[in-house]
């Protein structure tokens, strides 16, 4: 009988060893061994053979070493004290110290403000898994590191399991599919996308892309995505033209453009939410803009008798069925003579 032979390990990519190693390097103040480097690391655990031959995975963190200088990167070599000449217990380090921004760089209140508000749009759960492993094997080590070099980490908090395959789709520039549930459809349609930008508007994660079978592009709704997003086999080419400023610029100008004007009921939590992003008219009268009238008619209609909607009649129609279509859900059982 023939024994099956285990998988081979997935190929890292040289991008993500090369950053593990320097986050190791720089996450453990007295260093880190050669062993522990290929045994923990992510890009070398994979190949590491415990108690075998690591020949070829040696003279791989040898190659990576020297990456690393070229790049720049301060990488130290640090004896065990009484121990001289005893390569196998070299540790290695990246000063941190020595790794910093250089002195004359600053930022004003308003960059760091800016610098802030972006490490809020991302978060440690958009590293890869296997580099989530890599830090706990770091924190098993001993090393817990609390560094703000993790926030170089994508950062993302996102609720829309869409954004995840999306982002690979984008950088490895191909098309996807999924089925998209548009306002006022009984069952979602599959789009084929070549998705070009990610941007957040209003506080919701928007797409934009080329749509394959519209002809041009489209911006979509992540949370209207429904099931997974599948990557195909088809690429497309790098686009120059900054279609992320673009899709926010489009969405803003929907956004200057449509307002609606409500009477709101003072002291309620209607007016306590919308009062922060509306033009007060009246104390009781506010103008308030949006995006996305479906959404904005939703967010009405959980208001209930708090908020009545004067203009435009569309959003007015379209909160009047909602509220209609709840009363038909739930009737009138217990309620008031």
């Amino acid at each position: 009988m023939f024994e099956s032979k285990p998988p081979a390990p997935a190929r890292v990519p040289v991008e993500e060893r090369l950053f593990s190693l320097v986050l190791a390097l720089l996450a453990s103040e007295q260093g880190l061994t050669k062993s522990e480097v290929l045994s923990s690391v992510q890009g070398y655990r994979q190949r590491f053979n415990r108690g075998g031959d690591n020949t070829s995975l040696e003279r791989q963190f040898e190659r990576d070493k020297d990456d690393i200088r070229e790049l720049g990167i301060p990488l130290e070599t640090v004896e065990t004290p009484g121990e001289a000449g005893n390569n196998q217990l070299l540790r290695y380090r990246i000063p941190k110290g020595e790794y910093d921004l250089p002195a004359e760089i600053t930022f004003s209140p308003a960059e760091i403000t800016m610098l802030s508000l972006a490490s809020t749009v991302w978060r440690e759960g958009s590293l890869s898994g296997e580099s989530q492993r890599a830090l706990h094997k770091l924190r098993s080590l001993g090393i817990d590191s609390t560094d703000p070099l993790i926030g170089y980490a994508p950062r993302l908090r996102t609720r829309e399991n869409a954004f995840g395959p999306l982002s690979a789709a984008m950088e490895k520039r191909v098309e996807v599919t999924f089925d998209y549930l548009k306002p006022g459809d009984a069952a979602p349609r599959t789009r084929t996308v070549a998705p070009l930008a990610l941007v957040q508007h209003e506080g919701r994660w928007h797409v934009h892309g080329n749509d394959r079978d519209a002809g041009g592009p489209r911006t979509y709704l992540l949370s209207r995505i429904i099931g997974t997003v599948s990557a195909t086999r088809r690429s497309f080419p790098e686009d120059p033209t900054g279609r992320a400023e673009a899709a926010l610029a489009a969405l803003r100008e929907l956004y200057a453009a449509q307002v609606a004007v409500l009477d709101v009921l003072p002291g309620s939590e209607a007016a306590r939410r919308l009062r922060v992003r509306a033009e007060v008219v009246e104390a009781t009268t506010y103008r308030v803009h949006y995006t996305d009238p479906n959404i904005f008619a939703d967010e009405l209609a959980g208001f209930g008798p708090e908020v009545l909607v004067r203009e435009p009649e569309s959003l007015r129609s379209a909160v009047i069925s909602r509220l209609t279509r709840t009363l038909a859900d739930h009737g009138t059982e217990g309620s008031p003579a």
